[in-house]
C-alpha cells in the first residue's frame, strides 16, 4: 500500500509538472502565479496571503476595462482553475484559502457589474415556459451580417483555423463543466433538463464520446497540443473573459439563473455555426478526425436548444419567477460576449493580424 501511494504521488507531481505555470501579465497575476505554483498550505488558513485582496483592489482601480485587462482576466482564470482542477500544477489545497476567495470576490464584483451594464432587457417576457422560450428564440435568431463561423467556412487560412482551435481550447477542452456547477443548485424540471443536456455533453456514459475528448482529438488532428492549459499564454484577455464569465455564473449559487440563461443561449446558437466550422475544416482538407466534433454538435445542439429553451430556462422561470431577470441577463451576456469575441477575431483576420498574443513558431507549436 505504501509503495502504491508513493507511485500515486509521483504520478501527480509528474502531471503537475507537465504543463508549467503560466506567464503572468501584471502585478496581480504575477503574485498569484508565485503563490499557486507552490504547495498549498495545510491546514488551509495557516499561510496568510492577506496582501492579495489589496493587490486586487489596486489592479481594479488602475484598469481601463475589466474584460480586456490581461492581468485581471488571467488572475480570475487562475483562481477558477483552482476550483476546476484543470490547471494541474495548482495544488488542490489552495481552492478554499480565504484570501484567494476574497480576491476572487472582488474581481467577480467588478466583472459582473461590467456585464450588467453592457446588456439590458427592454421587453421581458412573462415568467412562463413558452413565453421565455419564445423570447430566447427571438434573441438568438441568426443575423444576416458577417460572422466568425461564415469566415471560417469560406475564407479562413490553415493558420487562422488553427488559431480558432487554440482560442476555443480554453473552454472546449473542459466543455460543459462550467454549466455543470448548476446541477445541485436546481430542482425539479429544470434540474432534469440540465442533466439531460449534460449527459450528452459527457458522452452518455462513453468516455470516447465526451465532447471535450472529441475536441481533444480535433486538436491532435490539426497538429496542436491537446493538454488543457497548453495555450493559456497565447490567448488574449477577452478569450479568458468568455470562460471566466461562465465560471462566475456557475460557481455562484445566487447566479444560477444566469448560468441557465447562458446555457440556453449557448446551445441555441451552436448548431448552425458548427455546421459552418465543419465545412471550413473540410475545405482546408481535414478529415473526420478533425471535423467529427463540429458534426456532432450540428445534430446534438439542434435537440439541446429545444430542451434548453423550454424545459431548462422556461421551466426555471415558471417555477422560480424571481430568477427571470437573471435568466434573461445570462442569455444576453452570452450573446454579447460571443459578439465581442467574434468581432475582435474577424477584425484581426480581415486585416492580416493574428488573434493570439504571440506568433506561433516551431511548426505551429
Amino acid at each position: 500500500m505504501k509503495a502504491h501511494t508513493a507511485l500515486d504521488r509521483a504520478g501527480i507531481e509528474q502531471v503537475r509538472a507537465a504543463v508549467a505555470p503560466v506567464r503572468s501579465r501584471g502585478p496581480l497575476s504575477d503574485a498569484l502565479c508565485s503563490i499557486l505554483s507552490r504547495p498549498g498550505p495545510r491546514p488551509v488558513p495557516s499561510q496568510s496571503i492577506g496582501h492579495l485582496p489589496e493587490a486586487a483592489r489596486e489592479a481594479l482601480a488602475s484598469s481601463g476595462s475589466v474584460i480586456e485587462d490581461e492581468d485581471l482576466q488571467l488572475s480570475l482564470f487562475l483562481l477558477y482553475g483552482s476550483a476546476y482542477g484543470s490547471l494541474r500544477w495548482i495544488d488542490a489545497s489552495w481552492e478554499w484559502h480565504p484570501d484567494l476567495i476574497a480576491t476572487r470576490g472582488l474581481l467577480e464584483q467588478a466583472f459582473e457589474a461590467h456585464m450588467r451594464s453592457a446588456v439590458s432587457v427592454a421587453d421581458p417576457p412573462r415568467a412562463s415556459r413558452e413565453a421565455v422560450a419564445a423570447w430566447l428564440f427571438t434573441a438568438t435568431a441568426p443575423g444576416p451580417g458577417p460572422s466568425l463561423a461564415r469566415f471560417v467556412a469560406k475564407r479562413a487560412s490553415l493558420e487562422q483555423a488553427r488559431e480558432f482551435l487554440i482560442q476555443r481550447s480554453i473552454y472546449t477542452l473542459r466543455e460543459a463543466d462550467p454549466h455543470s456547477w448548476a446541477i445541485p443548485r436546481l430542482t425539479g424540471r429544470s434540474k432534469a433538463a440540465l442533466v439531460e443536456i449534460q449527459s450528452d455533453e459527457y458522452g452518455g456514459g462513453d468516455p470516447a464520446r465526451v465532447h471535450a475528448a472529441i475536441f481533444a482529438r480535433t486538436m491532435r488532428g490539426a497538429g496542436l497540443d491537446d493538454r488543457y492549459g497548453a495555450y493559456v499564454d497565447d490567448v488574449p484577455a477577452l478569450t479568458l473573459a468568455s470562460q471566466n464569465m461562465m465560471s462566475m455564473f456557475g460557481l455562484n449559487r445566487r447566479l444560477r439563473g444566469a448560468i441557465v440563461g447562458h446555457l440556453a443561449a449557448f446551445e441555441m446558437t451552436s448548431s448552425l455555426p458548427n455546421r459552418l466550422y465543419g465545412d471550413g475544416f473540410r475545405r482546408l482538407g481535414f478529415g473526420p478526425e478533425v471535423t467529427a466534433y463540429f458534426d456532432e454538435h450540428v445534430e446534438a445542439d439542434a435537440v439541446h436548444e429545444q430542451i434548453a429553451a423550454r424545459d431548462l430556462a422556461g421551466a426555471l422561470a415558471e417555477d422560480e419567477p424571481a430568477l427571470l431577470d437573471d435568466i434573461l441577463f445570462g442569455a444576453l451576456a452570452c450573446l454579447r460576449m460571443d459578439a465581442w469575441v467574434g468581432d475582435r477575431f474577424l477584425d484581426a483576420w480581415q486585416n492580416g493580424r493574428t488573434t493570439l498574443r504571440r506568433a506561433r513558431t516551431r511548426g505551429g507549436e
